[in-house]
Parts: C-alpha cells; sequence; structure tokens
C-alpha cells in the first residue's frame, strides 16, 4: 500500500509539474511577444525614439535580449536569417527543420512545436515589415531541456521514495513482529498443547486487542483443562468403582450351581443388589462430573424460612430419629434450591447412618449481610479429627463409616462449591457432629 501511495504520489506530481512547465513556457512566449509588441508600438522603453525600419526594431529587441540556456532569438528578412542572439542553442539556427518551419510561418506568424535533431521545440513567430522589408522575429524554446529538469526530478523522486519505502518495510517489519509475538506464542503454544498436557498458557502483556485474544485463549485452555480433568477424573472413578461389583457379580455367576434352585435365588438377589449400587453410583459420578458445568445450576431468589421447613420435613421421612427444627433464618438469597436440598438430604441421611433412634438430629439456617447458612447437627458417633480433613474427598470414608460409595460427602462438596461457598464440620469423637454450608448471598453469575 506504501508503494502504491508513493507511485500515485510520483504520478500526480509529474503530470502538474508538467502542465505548470507547459503553463511557464507559454507565459514566456507570451510575454516576450508583448515586449516586442510594445517596442514596436512605443519605440526604445528607455528613450521613447520610435524606430524607423523593421531592421532597427529586430536588432535592438534582439540586442536587449538575453536568451536563457534553453532559448534562442532570430531576426530574419528577405527569407534568411539575418540575426541571432548568441545562446547554448545557437546552432538550432542552422537546422534544416527549424529553417523551413520558420520560413513558412514568418507571414502569418503564430506558435507551433516542431520537430529537430535536437528534439522537440517551441517556435513562437512575430511578422515585422515595412515598406522596404518584410521579415519577422523568432522565438524559439528547446522544450526537451525543459523536461529533461522534470525526469532529472522525478529520477531523484524515485530514488528518495523507494528509500523510504525500504525504510517503512523495514519498520513495518519490526513492528508487526513485535505485534504479532502474541499470536506466534498462541501458535507455539498451540502446537504443544496435547490431550495429556493443557497445562501451558500463554504470557499476556499490554491492554490491547492481542492481549484481549491472549486472555481469551487462556481462559479456554483453562475451561478444555477442567473439562479433561473432569473426563480422566470420571473415567478413572468409574473404572475403579464398578470393578469390584463386577467382580463380584461375575464370581458368583461361575461358581453358581443351575440346579440349585436356593443358590440361583440368592445369586439373583445379590445381582440385583449390585447392579443397583452400580447405578446408584454412576448416577453419583455423572452429578460429580456435571457439577463443574457452567449449566450445573439454577439460581433464583430463595426464600430461606420457606426453604429451611421444607427440609425439615423432608428428613423426617429418613428414618425414626428425634428431628428437631432449630434457628430458623428470615430473608432470601441466590441459590439453587434443588441442589441444596439434595446436599442437605445427603447431611441428613449421613447422620442418620451414624445415630440411633434415640439420637437428636436438627437442622436450621442463619442469615447475615453477606453470607447464608443451613447446618445438619447430631448426636451420634461423631467423628476423628484426623478423618474430618479428608471425608469429603471421592471414596474417602472414616474409620466409623457405615455402608455407603464413599461419594456422598463428595457430592454435598460439589454442589457447595458450585455455589462458591464451603461445606466444614465441627465434631469430637462420640459428641455427635455439625456439618454447616456456607454461600455467599446475592450472586448473580
Amino acid at each position: 500500500m506504501s508503494g502504491l501511495a508513493l507511485t500515485g504520489a510520483g504520478l500526480v506530481v509529474y503530470v502538474i509539474e508538467s502542465q505548470r512547465l507547459e503553463e511557464s513556457v507559454n507565459t514566456n512566449i507570451k510575454q516576450e511577444i508583448a515586449e516586442f509588441e510594445r517596442r514596436q508600438k512605443r519605440g526604445d522603453p528607455d528613450t521613447g525614439i520610435t524606430y524607423d525600419s523593421a531592421i532597427n526594431l529586430m536588432t535592438a529587441a534582439l540586442r536587449s535580449n538575453v536568451p536563457s540556456e534553453d532559448e534562442v532569438i532570430v531576426a530574419m528578412w528577405g527569407g534568411e536569417f539575418q540575426l541571432e542572439q548568441p545562446g547554448e542553442l545557437s546552432e538550432l539556427v542552422a537546422n534544416p527543420d527549424f529553417q523551413s518551419n520558420v520560413i513558412s510561418m514568418a507571414a502569418s506568424g503564430g506558435v507551433r512545436d516542431i520537430v529537430t535533431g535536437y528534439g522537440q521545440v517551441r517556435v513562437a513567430v512575430k511578422p515585422v515589415s515595412d515598406d522596404k522589408v518584410t521579415g519577422a522575429i523568432v522565438f524559439g524554446h528547446y522544450l526537451d531541456n525543459v523536461r529533461n529538469d522534470l525526469r532529472d526530478l522525478m529520477r531523484t523522486y524515485a530514488f528518495i521514495a523507494g528509500f523510504a519505502l525500504l525504510a517503512v518495510a523495514i519498520g513495518a517489519y519490526v513492528v508487526s513482529g513485535r505485534l504479532l509475538r502474541p499470536v506466534r506464542d498462541l501458535r507455539d503454544t498451540a502446537r504443544e498443547i496435547s490431550e495429556s498436557d493443557l497445562s501451558r498458557r500463554i504470557t499476556a502483556s499490554g491492554n490491547d486487542d492481542l492481549t484481549d485474544l491472549t486472555l481469551t485463549v487462556n481462559a479456554m485452555l483453562d475451561r478444555l483443562d477442567e473439562a479433561f480433568s473432569t473426563q480422566r477424573q470420571f473415567l478413572d472413578d468409574v473404572g475403579h468403582e464398578l470393578k469390584t461389583p463386577i467382580t463380584i457379580v461375575r464370581g458368583h455367576l461361575e461358581l453358581m450351581s443351575e440346579t440349585d434352585s436356593a443358590e440361583v435365588d440368592a445369586t439373583r438377589t445379590l445381582v440385583l443388589d449390585e447392579m443397583d449400587r452400580m447405578a446408584r453410583l454412576v448416577e453419583e459420578l455423572i452429578l460429580l462430573a456435571k457439577s463443574r458445568r457452567p449449566g450445573f445450576l439454577r439460581l433464583e431468589q430463595t426464600d430461606l424460612a420457606t426453604l429451611t421447613a421444607s427440609l425439615f420435613d423432608k428428613m423426617r421421612g429418613l428414618a425414626p430419629r428425634d428431628w428437631r427444627l432449630g434457628k430458623v433464618a428470615k430473608g432470601a438469597g441466590a441459590l439453587d434450591g434443588q441442589r441444596v436440598t439434595q446436599a442437605m438430604l445427603q447431611l441428613a441421611s449421613n447422620a442418620v447412618r451414624h445415630t440411633d433412634e434415640d439420637d437428636v438430629i436438627s437442622v436450621g439456617s442463619s442469615l447475615d449481610a453477606t453470607t447464608l447458612s443451613l447446618w445438619v447437627r447430631d448426636t451420634g458417633n461423631g467423628i476423628r479429627s484426623a478423618d474430618q480433613a479428608e471425608i469429603f474427598e471421592r471414596f474417602k470414608q472414616g474409620t466409623q463409616a457405615g455402608e455407603g460409595s464413599g461419594l456422598g460427602l463428595a457430592i454435598v462438596s460439589a454442589i457447595v462449591e458450585a455455589h462458591r461457598g464451603e461445606v466444614n464440620v465441627e465434631s469430637r469423637l462420640g459428641q455427635g457432629a455439625t456439618f454447616t454450608i456456607r454461600i455467599p448471598r446475592g450472586q448473580t453469575w
């Protein structure tokens, strides 16, 4: 584009200068003719004395004019060139083409471009006559000399423009290299990324569109890394946890005697139980995998008192216990009521497994300016301090754990983390446990 712009500018300069030079030559010719006519009418400009003959007039005119390097002035009468003002182009007068054209114009006068051995010449002829002589004064301008000056100017322009274009190209190369460095980094990073390694990130610096692109790509890589991690975790969990029930089912089927109806019924019951356990396990693993997806939650303003009362009614149907409704908060917060209900019922089921019928299980809620809280408290076995740090991990169970997949509290933790909250436990062995869910209030994402 820069080359085209400089070329276009050069063409415009050439056309304008050509027109200017043409106008300059025409102006000079008109000026010389006008000065001669004033001398012809008014006489000598210094003394005012008029000329008594055409020859004296032309002789005086030649003597008062000093031709430029591209000009020649000639006086002629009697069909021949008689007087000449010496100049660098005086040899032009002897040129046959010049002579023949001038002689043909002597009677009528005028301006004409003629081609000679010295190039193109613009000739202006002014007829002059008296009673004795008929002649003319001739002004010749060498156009090629003028145009050569323009060509020299354009060659200089071309050299300067070429140098400028080279400088612009080098500068553009350097600047574009710096500007496109994040793009090259993006390309190199994309080449190095594989399914097993999504940890590479592009260094972002500056405050421009490329920086925004870099940040966007890094965010995309974060999402991909998280998605692949979730997928790998899901496959690892499925492979690890389904192996045991499948092995149990296969072992019993291989050892089962088809002729023993009692053994067939027992094996059938065991297989169905293991299949139900696998189905529950798969559902829980799928739930954990979905917990990191953007559409996992459906947030809406939820009245905490209504939610707490609903949770209490549902929990009482889990098992015979001394169920109690504790403090109930008044107010609302942004949360997914169904997911929170699922987490709280999981905590309640966990409390049921670790309590007897005469134990107390209570549920309550509280609310402050920034946080809403829900809790489940029981008077059961309690949890050892060493176990409390890992019971929210997948397939981790405390030493007092009963039946279960080891995914219940992991699901609770996933639901709470999806709300950008936290869940923790306070417990002493033999003195029960309190599980508390805390969720930021007023979320809008």
